[in-house]
């Protein structure tokens, strides 16, 4: 409870516009879409919280984050994107527990802020070099199950793996790789809302997403110069 008040007093006024703006959008465009799926509404907005928590390096954003997996692969399954299901469940999740575990392990200076690291271009060589094969390989399974829009589905199994790898890495370009995803996603959800209007929803949900990723690696590169200041 202590480290949960420390955290909410650390947020700034521009975090609380952007957490509640992003709640905002997505309230509002789930009833403008005249959206009845109220698990759609409650998974999108616990989303934009997590990604606030990882923005801020909280390790409790990891823990949602498993959360927010298993939601999100119920939503694929209802639009046939068998690719995001698999990416949940036998990608992001396991991977968000390692990246959980590796946070816990490294705090910074005891706090629940996961402390920063600068992993060598190796290290991003690896993840790139890795993340090919595998998503190759999952592509030929996707178009064995018949996955709308293979494609997209594929450029998103991509970039989901080097984002959670590189959250793994307790990398601050996590954010950026996620990013990308985001984009991805909102095309994604763009085509799928073309049949089904009510996906417009989701369309409001990635861009929030989208912008909460962006401000997440600004804030990251601060928070790792002021943890080498600390240091110092």
């Amino acid at each position: 409870m202590k480290r949960l008040k420390e955290f909410f007093r650390s947020i700034t006024p521009f975090e609380y516009f952007l957490w509640g703006g992003g709640i905002l959008a997505i309230v509002l465009s789930f009833f403008l879409c005249k959206n009845t799926d109220y698990l759609n509404l409650i998974g999108s907005v616990w989303g934009c919280s997590t990604l606030i928590f990882l923005a801020k390096g909280n390790v409790a954003g990891q823990v949602m984050s498993l959360i927010f997996s298993a939601y999100y692969a119920y939503v694929s399954y209802t639009t046939h994107y068998y690719g995001e299901i698999i990416i949940c469940l036998c990608m992001t999740a396991p991977m968000a527990l390692a990246a959980l575990v590796s946070w816990m392990r490294h705090p910074f200076r005891g706090r629940s802020e996961v402390e920063i690291a600068s992993p060598k271009p190796l290290a991003y060589a690896v993840v790139l070099v890795i993340s090919l094969p595998v998503s190759t390989a999952l592509y030929f399974v996707l178009k064995a199950l018949g996955t709308e829009n293979l494609a997209w589905s594929a450029v998103s199994m991509l970039t989901s793996f080097i984002a959670v790898s590189f959250s793994l890495l307790r990398s601050p370009l996590y954010a950026a790789a996620y990013a990308a995803n985001d984009v991805v996603l909102i095309v994604l959800w763009s085509l799928a809302a073309a049949k089904n209007s009510e996906n417009i929803s989701l369309i409001v949900c990635f861009s929030v997403f989208l912008f909460e990723d962006v401000y997440g690696l600004v804030n990251w590169l601060r928070m790792r110069k002021r943890q080498k200041r600390s240091a110092a």
